[in-house]
């Protein structure tokens, strides 16, 4: 059956830039990303084909809530010097000037998370490089809504 997608348009957002490992003082010089990647791969999901840092899509006034993701992997330890974190994921579509591109919202679940938290109303993706995106860009999501849903607080 057929996905039925959830339409909403964001805007480009900075975040913490420690997905990628260019936050200046990261704890992760390679990107938590890139660390994460073989643990994931282990586990039955492979992001390998995304870019190894994480769009940040601002939904504002929207929020979201996670409703049953396609994956949630409890207690991942992916790093010697952290507490195991909690990850779900869901696959979406990201749209920027007409292109379409397969991604996947990434959750990292804030309550298994020690820093670096996102708002609810921010969405972080994994997706392919995406040519010339940037900070207040305007993309188009398709979200399949029995996984996440959009709402007006």
């Amino acid at each position: 059956m057929e996905n039925q997608w959830t339409n909403t348009k964001g805007i480009v957002t900075k975040g913490h830039q420690v997905a990628s490992g260019m936050a200046i003082n990261s704890p992760y010089p390679r990107g938590s990303i890139a660390m994460q990647t073989p643990f994931f791969r282990q586990l039955g999901l492979d992001i390998s084909t995304f870019f190894p840092g994480t769009l940040n899509i601002a939904l504002h006034p929207y929020q979201f809530k996670l409703n049953k993701p396609e994956y949630t992997f409890a207690q991942v330890k992916w790093n010697a010097n952290f507490p195991p974190e909690t990850f779900s994921f869901s696959a979406c579509r990201l749209t920027f000037r007409t292109i379409q591109y397969d991604s996947l919202i990434y959750y990292p679940h804030p309550e298994t998370k020690p820093a670096h938290f996102q708002d609810n109303s921010t969405l972080e993706l994994l997706a392919p490089v995406v040519p010339n995106i940037d900070y207040g860009d305007e993309v188009f999501l398709e979200i399949n809504p029995q996984e996440i849903s959009i709402f007006l607080d």
